[in-house]
């Protein structure tokens, strides 16, 4: 993965916000949805463009897609992603992003989702 490739993925802020959520586990497409309050396509392409570009993972459970940070990260990533984190605490978007998250994993819906085969 080139260093390039990795800062066209941070140069947009709804993909910038994903790579965060991510940051702190897997996610599915409708927990996307709830926490970044966007529509289902707009999260897929998204999603897409990152998984083209080997920025994510994802893996089928049942009808859902769950999507995590990939398990072996390049050292750029890696260092790139740590960067992210430090930064994002002094972002109010990030923030409030991590604040929904947290409710979101409260939910038996997120419970469900990234232990079995069912979703939203």
């Amino acid at each position: 993965m080139e260093l390039i490739q990795i800062y066209q993925c941070f140069c947009d802020a709804t993909r910038l916000r994903i790579l965060h959520l991510l940051t702190q586990g897997p996610l599915c497409v409708c927990h996307f949805q709830e926490i970044l309050d966007i529509p289902q396509t707009k999260v897929s392409q998204h999603l897409s463009y990152l998984r083209k570009r080997d920025m994510v993972e994802c893996e089928r459970r049942g009808t859902w897609m769950i999507y995590s940070l990939p398990e072996k990260q390049p050292r750029e990533l890696e260092a790139n992603l740590k960067c992210l984190q430090d930064c994002a605490l002094s972002d109010k978007r990030f923030r409030d992003d991590l604040s929904r998250l947290a409710k979101v994993k409260r939910g038996a819906v997120y419970k469900e989702t990234i232990s079995s085969k069912t979703c939203c």
